[in-house]
């Protein structure tokens, strides 16, 4: 079906004229003449009938004319941009996927910038366990946030901010007797954070170097098992202590520095490209930078 049979049809039936249809539709009117043609062919009727000078609707085109003009509006209604967003209007549930160290780090900043732009918007925090799988491709989830991992080749990703990992003890650990050195930092025993239950990482490989290795006694799924652990324990573990000081102090921990060479962790946000020039999910983007910049 040619579509443009559907715009030739209106300007025809609103004009009653071949030239005037000609000069709405910006074409000559032997062209338009030639488009009346072929449309009283599709459509098994004149449309159009010479009375004197001018030309009359038969029944079938002032049947027609409404529905035709409705066809036309609607489709420009369509293939018109989006219109603006209208946050306090703004009715619709957002998923993100974050671990527990992101979501206590950037949840809050996050929430009360949303809430007090959009207060009818929700969201909605799915753990790690859908993290380095086809969530954001399937539809699952709208914003992954975290350290990105193994994504789907059509991902689109954005750095927003780099951290470093602090070691964490209970306030009383014989650690803080002396100085804390690699030799001293590996003799103690450590809670592993992982989610698939790894027991090495780029702690050990920094270990490693210097002829050093360390006991992971434990392995826990999450930093607030991790944190609640080593707050009752002599168990060491890590975190991001300039996102967690209250909690920290909460749980009678103290942070150290880690004394070895190790990388800062990139924390960005990944998301599929079908959500790129979405309104709504553009501002959140901006949201979420904003509250990782508070850092």
């Amino acid at each position: 079906m040619d579509m443009n049979l559907l715009a030739a049809l209106d300007a025809l039936l609103q004009e009653n004229s071949v030239t005037r249809a000609a000069e709405r539709l910006g074409t000559s009117p032997a062209a338009a003449s030639r488009t009346l043609a072929k449309l009283r062919r599709v459509l098994g009727d004149p449309l159009l009938v010479r009375a004197g000078q001018e030309m009359v609707p038969t029944p079938r085109a002032r049947e027609l004319r409404e529905q035709v003009r409705a066809v036309i509006e609607q489709s420009q209604a369509l293939l018109a941009p989006a219109s603006a967003l209208d946050l306090a209007q703004l009715r619709r549930t957002f998923t993100l996927q974050a671990s527990d160290l992101v979501l206590v780090g950037l949840g809050a900043a996050l929430i009360d910038r949303v809430h007090a732009q959009a207060p009818n918007l929700d969201v909605v925090f799915l753990p790690e366990s859908v993290e380095d799988g086809p969530a954001l491709r399937q539809g699952q989830v709208d914003l992954e946030l975290g350290v990105l991992g193994h994504l789907d080749p059509e991902t689109l990703t954005e750095p927003l901010a780099e951290v470093r990992l602090v070691a964490v003890a209970r306030t009383g650990h014989p650690l803080f007797d002396r100085p804390i050195d690699a030799r001293r930092f590996a003799e103690a025993d450590h809670i592993g954070v992982s989610r698939r239950g790894r027991r090495h990482g780029p702690i050990d490989t920094a270990l490693a170097e210097q002829g050093l290795r360390r006991r992971v006694a434990v392995v826990v799924a999450g930093y607030t098992s991790a944190l609640l652990l080593a707050g009752t324990t002599d168990l060491v573990c890590l975190t991001i202590a300039e996102w967690v000081p209250d909690t920290l102090t909460a749980l009678g921990l103290r942070a150290f520095p880690i004394p070895l060479d190790v990388p800062p962790l990139t924390i960005g946000m990944a998301w599929h490209p079908r959500n790129t020039a979405d309104h709504g999910h553009r501002w959140l983007r901006d949201q979420v930078r904003a509250a990782a910049n508070g850092h």
